[in-house]
């Protein structure tokens, strides 16, 4: 099967997610520069997410320039994907209206760390069906980078339930820093792009 479809789709569901997410930013009552900043928390949050939902279309699109066609396996693993993304909207918009209370920064946290999980199982799923000799599988090698995020996403639930929210908030910061710069080992397997 050919992979339009498949990019198509997951480019409207991130779209609609991003969309989401700023319809959840409410306009305050005021006209005042002081009327904003009870939102900071709110708008703190959405940075941060929609950081997130950016640097997965944009792994995505880089992770699917590499494969040539699909299969349902790519299918159900782009699916699962998507739904733990889908999640974002909501686990933002509860850590950002309770002011980076410990539960739900650590729901956010896990909400990231399933995603991650998510990517790494399509990353997987599209391994086994292009070969061990396919550009992916050259690209992801050993995929520190990947499992650097995953822990670090899984050490950020309990420092959250600790009462370190604000910890487990800049360890999720530093991750989408570290992703900040595109992930660019496709390009150089497939010899395009920059260095």
């Amino acid at each position: 099967m050919h992979k339009n479809r498949l990019e198509a789709f997951s480019d409207g569901v991130i779209a609609i997610i991003i969309t989401i997410m700023v319809l959840e930013i409410k306009v305050p009552h005021g006209e005042h520069l002081a009327d904003l900043l009870p939102l900071w928390p709110v708008f703190l949050s959405y940075v941060l997410s929609f950081l997130y939902v950016a640097l997965y279309w944009n792994n995505h699109h880089h992770l699917f320039h590499a494969v040539k066609q699909v299969n349902g396996g790519i299918l159900w693993a782009n699916a699962n994907l998507l739904f733990w993304l889908s999640l974002i909207p909501f686990t933002t918009g509860w850590m950002g209206e309770n002011h980076f209370a410990p539960l739900p920064v650590a729901v956010y946290a896990l909400d990231l760390l399933l995603s991650a999980i998510a990517y790494t199982i399509l990353q997987k799923q599209i391994i086994r069906s292009q070969g061990q000799a396919s550009v992916v599988k050259a690209a992801v090698g050993s995929d520190v980078k990947g499992k650097l995020s995953l822990a670090c996403y899984l050490l950020a639930i309990p420092l959250a339930l600790a009462g370190l929210p604000l910890v487990a908030g800049v360890l999720l910061f530093a991750v989408a820093c570290m992703w900040l710069v595109p992930d660019r080992r496709i390009e150089r397997q497939l010899g395009v792009g920059g260095p």
